[in-house]
């Protein structure tokens, strides 16, 4: 099953996802699940099912997608989690590489992401994003994949000339982030790494890899994080992305306004969106 958050008639609101349309769930049970992320807390998949035959009640052109979970507590972005990527920035450290993005940095399917003004440098990186159903601490790997809630394709717009040392200030710009178009729940993929993941820019194909690639598997990634955080439902991990990014490329190849970015992992859809030059602004002055 596929679920969708999303604005309708300016209400925001979530459904289940489907190739007809969408089935517009909070307005049958919204009062005792409110928002997407609320629905996820409690038995969704069955509840959903219940749903799962009724007539569409929008088409896409009809709503205006949000990040699939636009109001998350923790978004924890994994790098270098894939070998030509690691090979790409000759990085040898075997401990997950881990940064945050904040909320605020993210969009959703089909909206525009916004090339920072300060960067000349705004590459893309497409990833798998796995979104905690039930949370905890201390999360062994061997019961890891039962919190999750389902998966869905992120691409992850970097502002390479603001990463520095860390990665933090080249993340975490407003709109650089495009989380979509839906999440594909657990029953429809037991095992996260068995999917083709590629990314295209104006039609190319630049990056190509499968989920078997990743050095740190989902199970452990959950292990690993809940050890010094506790995880909560809707909270996202981002897993990093394949090689052939912009940045490594010779020519380097970066996004510019006009262009389209999309990223496609097979069984969840095809995240897609437009570049747009985010606005200019002036320096506040100093009080």
């Amino acid at each position: 099953m596929k679920l969708a958050n999303y604005i309708h008639a300016g209400r925001k609101s979530y459904g289940i996802y489907t190739d007809a349309g969408i089935i517009d769930l909070e307005s049958r049970i919204g009062k005792i699940y409110p928002t997407l992320k609320d629905f996820l807390a409690a038995s969704f998949i069955s509840i959903a099912q219940q749903y799962s035959r009724s007539p569409v009640d929008l088409s896409e052109n009809d709503v205006q997608f949000l990040p699939v979970i636009d109001e998350p507590g923790k978004i924890l972005c994994v790098g270098m989690n894939y070998a030509d990527k690691r090979k790409e920035f000759d990085q040898h450290n075997p401990a997950p590489t881990l940064f945050v993005r904040f909320p605020d940095s993210q969009t959703g399917h089909n909206t525009p992401v916004l090339k920072p003004c300060l960067s000349s440098e705004f590459d893309y990186e497409g990833e798998l994003a796995v979104i905690i159903g039930k949370g905890g601490e201390h999360i062994r790997a061997d019961v890891a994949l039962s919190h999750v809630a389902g998966y869905s394709c992120y691409m992850d717009g970097s502002a390479r000339d603001w990463q520095h040392s860390w990665f933090t200030a080249g993340k975490n710009w407003p709109q650089t982030g495009a989380f979509g178009p839906c999440i594909t729940t657990t029953d429809e993929i037991p095992d996260p790494h068995q999917l083709v993941i590629r990314t295209w820019l104006n039609g190319r194909m630049v990056q190509e890899d499968t989920t078997a690639s990743m050095i740190h598997r989902v199970a452990n990634l959950i292990e690993y994080i809940s050890t010094f955080t506790s995880l909560s439902t809707g909270d996202v991990i981002i897993t990093g992305s394949p090689g052939g990014v912009g940045k490594k490329r010779n020519p380097p190849l970066f996004m510019h306004a006009g262009d389209r970015i999309e990223v496609e992992i097979e069984r969840i859809g095809r995240l897609s969106n437009i570049i747009m030059d985010a606005p200019q602004y002036e320096m506040a002055e100093s009080l």
